[in-house]
Protein backbone atom coordinates (compact mmCIF):
# COMPACT_ATOMS: atom_id res chain seq x y z
CA UNK A 1 0.00 0.00 0.00
CA UNK A 2 1.40 3.48 -0.97
CA UNK A 3 2.08 5.86 1.69
CA UNK A 4 2.20 9.69 0.13
CA UNK A 5 3.22 11.34 3.07
CA UNK A 6 6.15 8.60 4.16
CA UNK A 7 7.17 8.84 0.59
CA UNK A 8 7.25 12.82 0.44
CA UNK A 9 9.36 12.50 3.69
CA UNK A 10 11.93 10.29 2.09
CA UNK A 11 12.13 12.95 -1.47
CA UNK A 12 12.31 15.89 1.33
CA UNK A 13 15.55 13.78 2.57
CA UNK A 14 17.08 13.18 -0.68
CA UNK A 15 16.51 16.85 -1.78
CA UNK A 16 17.93 18.29 1.79
CA UNK A 17 20.97 16.09 0.99
CA UNK A 18 21.61 17.21 -2.47
CA UNK A 19 21.40 21.22 -1.39
CA UNK A 20 23.91 20.26 1.00
CA UNK A 21 25.94 18.31 -1.50
CA UNK A 22 25.96 21.37 -3.51
CA UNK A 23 27.03 23.82 -1.07
CA UNK A 24 30.01 21.35 -0.66
CA UNK A 25 30.86 21.43 -4.24
CA UNK A 26 31.31 25.34 -3.83
CA UNK A 27 33.54 24.87 -0.52
CA UNK A 28 35.28 22.33 -1.88
CA UNK A 29 38.90 23.70 -3.77
CA UNK A 30 42.01 21.23 -3.66
CA UNK A 31 43.26 17.71 -2.23
CA UNK A 32 42.75 18.70 0.88
CA UNK A 33 38.93 19.37 0.76
CA UNK A 34 37.88 16.70 -1.14
CA UNK A 35 39.77 14.10 1.22
CA UNK A 36 39.69 15.62 4.30
CA UNK A 37 37.63 18.85 4.30
CA UNK A 38 40.81 20.97 4.46
CA UNK A 39 41.28 19.86 8.39
CA UNK A 40 39.16 22.31 9.52
CA UNK A 41 36.09 20.53 10.51
CA UNK A 42 35.34 21.69 14.84
CA UNK A 43 35.44 18.48 16.84
CA UNK A 44 31.45 18.92 17.99
CA UNK A 45 29.93 19.31 13.95
CA UNK A 46 32.90 16.77 12.95
CA UNK A 47 31.42 14.23 16.30
CA UNK A 48 27.45 14.85 14.37
CA UNK A 49 29.12 13.78 11.10
CA UNK A 50 30.25 10.81 12.66
CA UNK A 51 27.28 10.02 14.12
CA UNK A 52 25.26 10.58 11.23
CA UNK A 53 27.96 7.99 9.16
CA UNK A 54 28.12 5.56 11.71
CA UNK A 55 24.59 5.31 12.82
CA UNK A 56 23.50 3.56 9.72
CA UNK A 57 20.98 1.00 8.85
CA UNK A 58 22.04 -1.47 11.32
CA UNK A 59 21.83 1.02 14.18
CA UNK A 60 18.71 2.15 12.92
CA UNK A 61 16.47 -0.97 11.90
CA UNK A 62 18.93 -3.66 13.03
CA UNK A 63 19.14 -3.22 16.54
CA UNK A 64 15.25 -2.96 16.91
CA UNK A 65 14.87 -5.64 15.05
CA UNK A 66 17.21 -7.70 16.58
CA UNK A 67 16.22 -6.63 19.61
CA UNK A 68 12.41 -8.08 18.68
CA UNK A 69 13.55 -11.01 17.17
CA UNK A 70 15.76 -12.51 19.61
CA UNK A 71 15.18 -10.74 22.96
CA UNK A 72 16.42 -8.18 25.24
CA UNK A 73 19.97 -9.86 25.42
CA UNK A 74 20.50 -8.20 21.99
CA UNK A 75 20.84 -4.76 23.98
CA UNK A 76 24.67 -5.23 24.19
CA UNK A 77 24.96 -4.52 20.74
CA UNK A 78 24.71 -0.57 21.10
CA UNK A 79 26.71 -1.02 23.89
CA UNK A 80 29.49 -2.70 21.75
CA UNK A 81 28.98 -0.35 18.73
CA UNK A 82 29.65 3.02 21.19
CA UNK A 83 32.44 1.24 23.63
CA UNK A 84 33.97 1.01 20.64
CA UNK A 85 34.60 4.92 20.17
CA UNK A 86 35.57 4.60 24.06
CA UNK A 87 38.86 2.21 22.57
CA UNK A 88 39.10 4.03 19.64
CA UNK A 89 39.86 7.13 21.46
CA UNK A 90 42.31 5.59 24.27
CA UNK A 91 44.36 3.78 21.81
CA UNK A 92 44.97 5.77 18.97
CA UNK A 93 42.08 8.73 18.12
CA UNK A 94 44.72 11.67 18.69
CA UNK A 95 47.83 9.81 16.75
CA UNK A 96 46.13 8.66 13.99
CA UNK A 97 45.42 12.09 13.37
CA UNK A 98 49.18 13.26 14.30
CA UNK A 99 50.40 10.80 11.78
CA UNK A 100 49.23 13.53 8.72
CA UNK A 101 47.67 10.88 6.55
CA UNK A 102 44.10 11.15 4.25
CA UNK A 103 43.44 7.41 4.33
CA UNK A 104 44.34 4.29 6.24
CA UNK A 105 46.74 2.92 3.06
CA UNK A 106 48.42 6.23 4.25
CA UNK A 107 48.95 5.69 7.31
CA UNK A 108 50.17 2.39 7.10
CA UNK A 109 52.61 3.65 4.32
CA UNK A 110 53.86 6.27 6.45
CA UNK A 111 54.29 3.94 9.79
CA UNK A 112 56.09 0.98 7.68
CA UNK A 113 57.24 2.33 4.41
CA UNK A 114 55.89 0.18 2.42
CA UNK A 115 54.35 0.43 -1.00
CA UNK A 116 53.17 -3.06 -0.83
CA UNK A 117 51.39 -3.01 2.71
CA UNK A 118 49.43 0.18 1.31
CA UNK A 119 48.42 -1.60 -1.44
CA UNK A 120 47.11 -4.67 0.49
CA UNK A 121 45.27 -1.48 2.82
CA UNK A 122 43.75 -0.39 -0.11
CA UNK A 123 42.21 -3.29 -1.67
CA UNK A 124 40.68 -4.45 2.05
CA UNK A 125 39.24 -0.91 2.06
CA UNK A 126 37.22 -1.19 -0.81
CA UNK A 127 36.21 -5.12 0.29
CA UNK A 128 34.65 -3.80 3.72
CA UNK A 129 33.71 -1.10 1.28
CA UNK A 130 31.63 -2.79 -0.88
CA UNK A 131 30.03 -4.94 2.32
CA UNK A 132 29.09 -1.99 4.19
CA UNK A 133 27.52 -0.28 0.90
CA UNK A 134 25.57 -4.14 0.09
CA UNK A 135 22.56 -3.24 2.82
CA UNK A 136 22.44 -0.05 2.48
CA UNK A 137 21.35 0.01 -1.04
CA UNK A 138 19.61 -3.49 -0.67
CA UNK A 139 17.81 -2.06 2.63
CA UNK A 140 17.18 1.33 0.95
CA UNK A 141 15.20 -0.29 -1.75
CA UNK A 142 13.31 -2.46 1.08
CA UNK A 143 12.65 0.70 2.68
CA UNK A 144 10.92 2.35 -0.41
CA UNK A 145 9.16 -0.61 -1.77
CA UNK A 146 7.62 -0.55 1.61
CA UNK A 147 6.10 2.89 1.66
CA UNK A 148 6.16 3.00 -1.99
CA UNK A 149 5.06 -0.21 -3.50
CA UNK A 150 8.23 0.23 -5.94
CA UNK A 151 10.65 -2.05 -6.80
CA UNK A 152 13.51 -2.44 -4.48
CA UNK A 153 16.03 -1.54 -7.51
CA UNK A 154 14.50 2.06 -7.67
CA UNK A 155 15.58 3.06 -4.26
CA UNK A 156 18.87 1.18 -4.73
CA UNK A 157 18.73 3.56 -7.90
CA UNK A 158 17.73 6.37 -6.09
CA UNK A 159 20.55 6.39 -2.97
CA UNK A 160 23.30 5.41 -5.48
CA UNK A 161 22.83 8.53 -7.56
CA UNK A 162 22.31 10.82 -4.61
CA UNK A 163 25.66 9.70 -3.14
CA UNK A 164 27.82 9.47 -6.38
CA UNK A 165 26.82 13.34 -7.00
CA UNK A 166 27.44 14.24 -3.20
CA UNK A 167 31.16 12.66 -3.09
CA UNK A 168 31.93 13.25 -6.71
CA UNK A 169 30.93 16.84 -6.40
CA UNK A 170 32.61 18.07 -3.08
CA UNK A 171 34.51 14.97 -1.05
CA UNK A 172 34.68 15.19 1.95
CA UNK A 173 33.40 19.10 2.19
CA UNK A 174 30.23 17.66 1.01
CA UNK A 175 29.71 14.88 2.60
CA UNK A 176 30.70 16.39 6.24
CA UNK A 177 27.63 18.80 5.64
CA UNK A 178 25.49 15.89 4.88
CA UNK A 179 26.19 13.45 7.98
CA UNK A 180 26.44 16.29 10.47
CA UNK A 181 22.69 17.70 9.05
CA UNK A 182 21.59 13.66 8.75
CA UNK A 183 22.72 12.53 12.41
CA UNK A 184 20.08 15.19 13.92
CA UNK A 185 17.34 14.07 11.09
CA UNK A 186 17.82 10.65 11.98
CA UNK A 187 17.80 11.40 15.94
CA UNK A 188 14.58 13.32 15.66
CA UNK A 189 12.84 10.38 13.62
CA UNK A 190 13.91 7.71 15.68
CA UNK A 191 13.12 9.36 18.97
CA UNK A 192 9.71 11.59 18.52
CA UNK A 193 7.77 8.85 17.41
CA UNK A 194 9.47 6.44 20.28
CA UNK A 195 7.99 9.14 22.64
CA UNK A 196 4.85 9.11 20.95
CA UNK A 197 4.12 5.20 20.88
CA UNK A 198 5.63 4.83 24.61
CA UNK A 199 2.58 7.54 25.52
CA UNK A 200 0.02 5.47 23.49
CA UNK A 201 1.12 2.24 25.13
CA UNK A 202 0.87 3.72 28.15
CA UNK A 203 -2.55 4.97 27.59
CA UNK A 204 -3.72 1.81 26.34
CA UNK A 205 -3.26 -0.36 29.49
CA UNK A 206 0.85 -0.51 29.26
CA UNK A 207 0.05 -4.62 27.35
CA UNK A 208 2.87 -7.01 27.86
CA UNK A 209 4.61 -7.99 24.90
CA UNK A 210 4.29 -11.45 23.81
CA UNK A 211 7.58 -13.63 23.84
CA UNK A 212 8.23 -17.08 24.40
CA UNK A 213 10.58 -17.16 27.69
CA UNK A 214 13.93 -17.39 25.78
CA UNK A 215 12.98 -13.98 24.75
CA UNK A 216 13.69 -12.68 28.29
CA UNK A 217 16.72 -14.11 29.55
CA UNK A 218 20.12 -13.04 28.37
CA UNK A 219 22.40 -15.80 26.56
CA UNK A 220 19.13 -18.45 26.08
CA UNK A 221 18.73 -20.01 22.65
CA UNK A 222 18.16 -23.31 21.22
CA UNK A 223 22.28 -23.80 21.51
CA UNK A 224 24.10 -24.52 24.47
CA UNK A 225 24.85 -21.74 26.07
CA UNK A 226 28.76 -22.26 25.94
CA UNK A 227 28.06 -21.55 22.21
CA UNK A 228 26.09 -18.90 22.59
CA UNK A 229 28.70 -17.14 25.18
CA UNK A 230 30.99 -17.45 22.58
CA UNK A 231 29.29 -15.57 19.62
CA UNK A 232 28.44 -12.79 22.35
CA UNK A 233 31.73 -11.88 23.66
CA UNK A 234 33.47 -12.84 19.85
CA UNK A 235 30.81 -9.72 18.22
CA UNK A 236 31.12 -7.60 21.47
CA UNK A 237 34.98 -7.74 20.26
CA UNK A 238 34.26 -6.77 16.72
CA UNK A 239 32.11 -3.79 17.69
CA UNK A 240 35.06 -2.89 20.02
CA UNK A 241 37.96 -3.61 17.70
CA UNK A 242 36.34 -2.86 14.35
CA UNK A 243 35.06 0.57 14.77
CA UNK A 244 39.07 2.06 14.77
CA UNK A 245 39.35 -0.47 11.72
CA UNK A 246 36.60 0.58 9.70
CA UNK A 247 37.93 2.84 7.13
CA UNK A 248 35.34 5.62 6.74
CA UNK A 249 35.39 5.55 10.12
CA UNK A 250 39.12 6.57 10.53
CA UNK A 251 39.41 8.97 8.14
CA UNK A 252 37.02 11.13 10.03
CA UNK A 253 39.54 11.67 11.85
CA UNK A 254 41.98 13.31 9.96
CA UNK A 255 39.37 16.20 9.01
CA UNK A 256 40.34 17.45 12.89
CA UNK A 257 42.37 20.26 13.19
CA UNK A 258 44.90 18.51 15.78
CA UNK A 259 44.85 15.34 18.02
CA UNK A 260 43.19 17.63 20.74
CA UNK A 261 40.32 18.06 18.33
CA UNK A 262 39.93 14.78 17.63
CA UNK A 263 39.84 13.33 20.98
CA UNK A 264 36.81 15.69 22.16
CA UNK A 265 35.51 14.57 18.99
CA UNK A 266 35.33 11.36 19.69
CA UNK A 267 34.05 12.47 23.60
CA UNK A 268 31.31 13.92 21.76
CA UNK A 269 30.86 10.98 19.76
CA UNK A 270 29.82 8.87 22.95
CA UNK A 271 27.66 11.41 23.62
CA UNK A 272 25.87 11.47 20.39
CA UNK A 273 25.06 7.53 20.23
CA UNK A 274 24.34 7.20 24.18
CA UNK A 275 21.30 9.56 23.17
CA UNK A 276 20.56 7.69 20.26
CA UNK A 277 20.71 4.02 20.85
CA UNK A 278 18.39 4.38 23.77
CA UNK A 279 15.17 4.27 21.28
CA UNK A 280 16.04 1.39 18.90
CA UNK A 281 15.12 -1.06 21.74
CA UNK A 282 11.81 0.77 22.20
CA UNK A 283 10.70 -0.48 19.02
CA UNK A 284 11.55 -3.64 19.10
CA UNK A 285 9.85 -4.30 22.90
CA UNK A 286 6.96 -2.44 21.45
CA UNK A 287 6.73 -4.59 18.38
CA UNK A 288 6.52 -7.66 20.82
CA UNK A 289 3.16 -6.13 21.99
CA UNK A 290 1.54 -4.56 18.92
CA UNK A 291 2.80 -6.30 15.30
CA UNK A 292 2.01 -10.03 14.13
CA UNK A 293 4.85 -12.34 13.64
CA UNK A 294 3.94 -13.26 10.41
CA UNK A 295 3.75 -9.45 9.23
CA UNK A 296 8.11 -9.57 10.36
CA UNK A 297 8.59 -13.03 8.78
CA UNK A 298 11.83 -13.09 7.70
CA UNK A 299 14.78 -10.66 8.69
CA UNK A 300 12.72 -8.37 11.10
CA UNK A 301 15.26 -5.74 10.88
CA UNK A 302 13.90 -4.61 7.89
CA UNK A 303 10.02 -4.02 9.19
CA UNK A 304 9.82 -3.54 12.72
CA UNK A 305 10.73 0.07 12.78
CA UNK A 306 8.91 1.06 9.67
CA UNK A 307 5.99 -1.25 10.45
CA UNK A 308 5.45 -0.27 14.64
CA UNK A 309 3.85 3.23 14.37
CA UNK A 310 1.01 2.07 12.04
CA UNK A 311 0.19 -0.96 13.79
CA UNK A 312 -0.37 0.77 16.96
CA UNK A 313 -1.83 4.50 15.69
CA UNK A 314 -4.27 4.29 13.20
CA UNK A 315 -5.21 7.03 10.88
CA UNK A 316 -3.30 10.49 9.77
CA UNK A 317 -1.25 9.73 12.98
CA UNK A 318 -0.02 6.79 12.28
CA UNK A 319 0.86 7.93 8.56
CA UNK A 320 2.75 10.75 9.99
CA UNK A 321 5.22 8.96 12.46
CA UNK A 322 5.56 6.19 9.97
CA UNK A 323 6.45 9.10 7.82
CA UNK A 324 9.25 10.50 10.27
CA UNK A 325 10.65 7.01 10.72
CA UNK A 326 10.73 6.12 7.15
CA UNK A 327 12.77 9.57 6.72
CA UNK A 328 15.12 8.83 8.95
CA UNK A 329 15.86 5.42 7.52
CA UNK A 330 16.39 7.02 4.43
CA UNK A 331 18.79 9.37 6.09
CA UNK A 332 20.69 6.64 7.53
CA UNK A 333 21.18 4.77 4.43
CA UNK A 334 22.32 8.17 2.74
CA UNK A 335 24.56 9.34 5.78
CA UNK A 336 26.59 5.77 5.90
CA UNK A 337 26.61 5.34 2.00
CA UNK A 338 27.92 8.69 1.52
CA UNK A 339 30.77 7.87 4.30
CA UNK A 340 31.89 4.59 2.72
CA UNK A 341 32.06 5.70 -0.82
CA UNK A 342 34.18 8.37 0.14
CA UNK A 343 36.72 5.93 1.71
CA UNK A 344 36.39 3.50 -1.37
CA UNK A 345 36.82 6.53 -3.67
CA UNK A 346 39.65 8.17 -1.88
CA UNK A 347 41.44 4.24 -1.92
CA UNK A 348 40.66 4.11 -5.58
CA UNK A 349 41.69 7.58 -6.62
CA UNK A 350 45.24 7.43 -4.96
CA UNK A 351 46.11 3.23 -5.94
CA UNK A 352 44.40 3.31 -8.50
CA UNK A 353 43.42 5.86 -10.86
CA UNK A 354 45.21 8.68 -10.23
CA UNK A 355 48.77 6.75 -10.41
CA UNK A 356 47.00 5.12 -14.14
CA UNK A 357 45.95 9.11 -14.78
CA UNK A 358 48.93 10.50 -14.27
CA UNK A 359 50.99 8.10 -16.52
CA UNK A 360 48.20 8.23 -19.47
CA UNK A 361 48.38 12.45 -19.18
CA UNK A 362 51.88 12.91 -18.25
CA UNK A 363 51.00 14.29 -14.46
CA UNK A 364 48.78 17.11 -16.28
CA UNK A 365 45.37 14.99 -14.18
CA UNK A 366 43.97 17.28 -11.31
CA UNK A 367 43.15 15.59 -7.98
CA UNK A 368 39.38 15.99 -8.28
CA UNK A 369 39.10 14.75 -11.63
CA UNK A 370 40.54 11.36 -10.86
CA UNK A 371 38.58 10.95 -7.71
CA UNK A 372 35.12 11.78 -9.37
CA UNK A 373 35.51 8.67 -11.40
CA UNK A 374 36.92 7.38 -8.38
CA UNK A 375 33.70 7.46 -6.77
CA UNK A 376 31.31 6.45 -9.66
CA UNK A 377 33.43 3.22 -9.87
CA UNK A 378 33.92 2.51 -6.53
CA UNK A 379 30.17 1.94 -6.27
CA UNK A 380 29.08 0.08 -8.94
CA UNK A 381 29.61 -3.53 -7.61
CA UNK A 382 27.98 -3.22 -4.39
CA UNK A 383 24.86 -1.63 -6.73
CA UNK A 384 25.15 -4.47 -9.35
CA UNK A 385 24.96 -6.83 -6.71
CA UNK A 386 22.19 -4.98 -4.31
CA UNK A 387 19.81 -5.18 -7.83
CA UNK A 388 20.80 -8.24 -9.13
CA UNK A 389 21.12 -10.75 -5.65
CA UNK A 390 18.78 -11.58 -3.05
CA UNK A 391 18.35 -9.20 -0.11
CA UNK A 392 21.08 -10.22 2.91
CA UNK A 393 20.90 -9.65 6.52
CA UNK A 394 21.18 -6.01 7.44
CA UNK A 395 22.94 -6.55 10.86
CA UNK A 396 24.95 -9.98 9.53
CA UNK A 397 26.69 -7.86 6.58
CA UNK A 398 27.76 -5.27 8.94
CA UNK A 399 28.72 -7.56 11.68
CA UNK A 400 31.48 -9.65 9.42
CA UNK A 401 32.48 -5.95 8.06
CA UNK A 402 33.34 -5.22 11.77
CA UNK A 403 34.95 -8.61 12.14
CA UNK A 404 37.42 -7.93 8.91
CA UNK A 405 38.11 -4.90 10.00
CA UNK A 406 39.28 -5.60 13.51
CA UNK A 407 41.10 -8.62 12.80
CA UNK A 408 42.86 -6.97 9.97
CA UNK A 409 43.59 -2.31 10.45
CA UNK A 410 42.81 -2.32 14.12
CA UNK A 411 46.07 -4.63 14.73
CA UNK A 412 47.31 -2.07 12.14
CA UNK A 413 46.58 0.58 13.83
CA UNK A 414 47.05 -0.41 17.13
CA UNK A 415 50.94 -2.06 16.73
CA UNK A 416 52.04 0.75 14.56
CA UNK A 417 50.72 3.49 17.56
CA UNK A 418 52.54 1.84 20.06
CA UNK A 419 55.21 -0.99 19.04
CA UNK A 420 58.00 0.49 17.75
CA UNK A 421 59.65 -2.68 16.76
CA UNK A 422 56.54 -3.62 13.93
CA UNK A 423 58.09 -4.38 10.82
CA UNK A 424 56.60 -3.92 7.34
CA UNK A 425 56.44 -7.75 6.39
CA UNK A 426 55.14 -8.35 10.06
CA UNK A 427 51.99 -5.66 9.50
CA UNK A 428 51.83 -7.45 6.19
CA UNK A 429 51.48 -10.55 7.35
CA UNK A 430 49.03 -10.11 10.19
CA UNK A 431 46.85 -8.28 7.84
CA UNK A 432 47.00 -10.97 5.51
CA UNK A 433 46.31 -13.93 8.02
CA UNK A 434 43.65 -11.54 9.66
CA UNK A 435 42.13 -10.99 6.06
CA UNK A 436 41.82 -14.24 4.73
CA UNK A 437 40.34 -16.11 7.99
CA UNK A 438 37.72 -13.30 8.51
CA UNK A 439 37.06 -13.17 4.90
CA UNK A 440 36.48 -16.87 4.17
CA UNK A 441 33.94 -17.07 7.51
CA UNK A 442 32.37 -13.96 6.24
CA UNK A 443 31.83 -15.95 2.96
CA UNK A 444 30.83 -19.20 4.26
CA UNK A 445 28.38 -17.86 6.23
CA UNK A 446 26.51 -15.73 3.74
CA UNK A 447 26.50 -18.83 2.16
CA UNK A 448 25.08 -20.81 4.82
CA UNK A 449 27.61 -23.13 4.54
CA UNK A 450 28.81 -23.17 7.75
CA UNK A 451 28.65 -26.63 9.80
CA UNK A 452 26.44 -27.34 12.94
CA UNK A 453 28.33 -26.67 16.38
CA UNK A 454 31.07 -25.11 17.66
CA UNK A 455 32.75 -24.79 14.38
CA UNK A 456 29.85 -23.16 12.88
CA UNK A 457 29.83 -21.07 15.79
CA UNK A 458 33.50 -19.79 15.28
CA UNK A 459 32.66 -19.39 11.73
CA UNK A 460 29.73 -17.24 12.93
CA UNK A 461 31.65 -14.98 14.68
CA UNK A 462 35.41 -15.17 14.33
CA UNK A 463 36.74 -12.20 15.70
CA UNK A 464 37.75 -13.78 19.26
CA UNK A 465 39.97 -16.19 17.20
CA UNK A 466 40.99 -14.33 14.40
CA UNK A 467 41.89 -11.20 15.72
CA UNK A 468 44.70 -12.10 18.40
CA UNK A 469 45.72 -14.65 15.33
CA UNK A 470 46.57 -11.63 13.65
CA UNK A 471 47.91 -10.15 16.62
CA UNK A 472 50.57 -13.05 16.95
CA UNK A 473 51.41 -13.40 13.50
CA UNK A 474 52.42 -9.70 13.39
CA UNK A 475 54.37 -9.66 16.31
CA UNK A 476 56.01 -13.02 15.43
CA UNK A 477 57.16 -11.93 11.91
CA UNK A 478 58.27 -8.82 13.14
CA UNK A 479 61.08 -10.26 15.22
CA UNK A 480 61.69 -12.59 12.66
CA UNK A 481 62.06 -10.20 9.93
CA UNK A 482 63.88 -7.34 11.68
CA UNK A 483 65.09 -6.63 8.47
CA UNK A 484 62.17 -4.89 7.39
CA UNK A 485 61.69 -2.32 10.00
CA UNK A 486 61.59 0.95 8.61
CA UNK A 487 64.43 2.98 8.79
CA UNK A 488 62.49 6.01 9.95
CA UNK A 489 60.20 4.48 12.86
CA UNK A 490 61.70 6.76 15.54
CA UNK A 491 60.80 10.05 13.51
CA UNK A 492 57.47 8.52 12.94
CA UNK A 493 56.74 7.21 16.54
CA UNK A 494 58.03 10.65 18.23
CA UNK A 495 55.32 12.61 15.73
CA UNK A 496 52.86 10.52 16.50
CA UNK A 497 52.78 10.81 20.43
CA UNK A 498 54.21 14.69 20.72
CA UNK A 499 51.62 17.11 21.25
CA UNK A 500 50.99 19.31 18.35
CA UNK A 501 51.69 22.52 21.03
CA UNK A 502 54.93 20.91 22.43
CA UNK A 503 55.87 20.41 18.40
CA UNK A 504 55.00 24.02 17.92
CA UNK A 505 57.14 25.23 20.84
CA UNK A 506 60.15 23.18 19.37
CA UNK A 507 59.83 25.06 16.61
Amino acid sequence: MTEPLSVLAIAIVCLTTLTLGALGLRLAKGTSDFYVAGRTVTPWRNASAIGGEYLSAASYLGVAGLVYDQGIDMLWMPIGYTIGYLVLLILVAAPLRRSGAYTLPDFAEARLESRALRRGCALLVVGIGWLYLLPQMQGAGLALRHVSGLPTWVGATVLTVIVVLNVAAGGMRSVTLVQSVQYWIKLTAIAVPAFVLLLVWHRSGSPTPQAPASWWEPLTSDEPTPRTLFTTYSTLAALCLGTMGLPHIAVRFYTNPDGVAARRTTVSVLALLSIFYVFPPVYGYLGRAYLDPVDTAGDPSRTVVLALPGAMLSGLDGQLLTALVAAGAFAAFLATASGVAMSVAGAIDQDVLRPLTARLTQGDATPSSSFRLAAMVGVLAPFVTAVTAEPIGISSAVGHAFAIAAATFAPLLILGVWWTRLTAKGAAAGVLVGGTTTSLAAIVSVLDLAPEGWPGALVAAPTAWATPLAVVVAIVASLLTPGSRPRRWARTMTRLHTPEDVLAEAR
